[in-house]
């Protein structure tokens, strides 16, 4: 027990040497067995102007794996977008490579998380003048509330269209693997996950619904318009195991979530838009036409 637990810490560091310090991308954890498929979710309207989405994902903490929900977030500034995590095999373990914010999108192991993120770049939107336009043919947003959007159906990856493998790599895993453009955006200068991203996975930690042990692979709530909203529905069906009480993490992040933001567009005037989540075909709001999430 002792010399495979010395070993799985060998494959992290070697791992972790591997990574660029300015990258802020790094490989938090190595798992012995792959995580499951990415559950099939609707994705929720955005809240507002300068929201990214952030799609869900499998962490993996003692209890097992768990499912970080899909939630829109704030970027920690303009310009930046979203690399999403991903599993790979390597070493003889899945390893995790955590994400990041930087000026594109890098390498996230060929996944398809859906919603602009087919599996290689980033088709849900791009930076205009310090505004993020929103594509519609991949990403729910209401426009006639935010007008800053565009219509452009060629991102759409018609090559991995019903793919729900979420690793990289091993058996039965997904063979891609960095483009020599990805290979350089890996080496582009990055911010970790914000404070509000990080709450928002130890408190998809905390709620015990969210293990695939619990729900079979099927999570109850796999997405959310945003952190706020996800905690305070886990909270009300007792996910936390603490009925009528806050999880510290969530205190932290609904401190973060109400900070000022001077550098992302505010959600300002948007709260009583109701997400009416619309099906998914293919060319809609459901991941690029890749898969469609509910």
């Amino acid at each position: 027990m002792r010399s495979f637990s010395l070993i799985r810490k060998l494959i992290v560091g070697a791992a972790l040497a591997l990574v660029p310090a300015a990258s802020f991308a790094g490989v938090f954890i190595s798992v012995g067995f792959a995580p499951p498929v990415l559950p099939v979710y609707t994705q929720p309207l955005c809240p507002g102007d300068g929201y990214l989405w952030n799609p869900g994902y499998w962490a993996y903490g003692d209890a097992g794996y768990y499912w970080v929900p899909g939630v829109w977030v704030r970027p920690p500034q303009v310009g930046l977008l979203w690399t999403p995590g991903y599993w790979g095999w390597g070493g003889g373990a899945y390893l995790f490579h955590a994400g990041y914010w930087g000026p594109h999108v890098g390498f996230y192991g060929g996944v398809n998380y859906g919603f602009g993120f087919g599996g290689v770049g980033f088709g849900g939107g791009r930076w205009v003048g310090g505004h993020f336009a929103y594509n519609t043919a991949v990403v729910n947003v209401n426009t006639t509330i935010i007008h800053s959007t565009y219509v452009d159906r060629t991102v759409i990856n018609r090559t991995t269209i019903g793919s729900r493998t979420s690793f990289n790599g091993g058996a039965g895993g997904i063979q891609a693997r960095p483009s020599a453009q990805e290979a350089a955006y890996g080496r582009e200068s990055h911010i970790a996950p914000t404070s509000e991203q990080q709450n928002h996975m130890q408190m998809a930690r905390a709620d015990r619904g969210n293990l695939a042990s619990v729900n079979g692979g099927r999570p109850q709530m796999a997405a959310a318009r945003t952190t706020s909203e996800y905690h305070a529905a886990a909270q009300q069906r007792g996910g936390f195991g603490q009925q009528g009480s806050q999880h510290p993490a969530a205190q932290a992040n609904e401190r973060n979530s109400g900070a000022a933001n001077n550098h992302a567009q505010p959600a300002a005037q948007h709260a009583q838009v109701q997400p009416h989540a619309q099906p998914h075909a293919e060319g809609g709001h459901g991941g690029g036409g890749e898969h469609e999430h509910k």
